[in-house]
C-alpha cells in the first residue's frame, strides 16, 4: 500500500516538475518577446520636446475661434467670390506666422 502511494506521489511530484518546467520557459520567452518588442519599437516622448512649440487647449481654441471669425468676416463683407477665395488662402498661408508671433513666450 505504501509503496503505490510513494509512486503514485512520486508520479504527482514528476508531473507537478513538468509542468513547473513548461511554465518557466513560456515565461521566459514571454520576458524575452516583450524585451524585444521594448527594443525595437519606440519611445513616445511626453511633454514640450523639439522645436515645435506646442500650445495648450486653450490657446488653440482661441486661433481657432479667431480663424474661424476673421473667415466669416472676409465671407460676410468682401463681396467678390474669387476676392473671398483668395482672401482666405491668404489668411491661412499667414496663419502660422501669425501665430508664432501672438503666441511666442519668449
Amino acid at each position: 500500500m505504501s509503496k503505490e502511494r510513494a509512486q503514485r506521489r512520486a508520479a504527482r511530484e514528476a508531473e507537478a516538475a513538468r509542468r513547473q518546467v513548461v511554465r518557466e520557459r513560456s515565461l521566459a520567452r514571454r520576458a524575452r518577446r516583450r524585451a524585444l518588442v521594448r527594443r525595437l519599437t519606440p519611445t513616445v516622448r511626453r511633454g514640450r520636446t523639439g522645436r515645435l512649440r506646442r500650445y495648450s487647449r486653450g490657446e488653440r481654441s482661441a486661433i481657432v475661434a479667431l480663424t474661424l471669425a476673421a473667415i466669416i468676416l472676409i465671407w460676410m463683407l468682401v463681396p467678390d467670390p474669387g476676392l473671398r477665395i483668395g482672401l482666405v488662402a491668404l489668411l491661412l498661408l499667414v496663419l502660422p506666422v501669425i501665430v508664432v508671433i501672438a503666441l511666442d513666450r519668449r
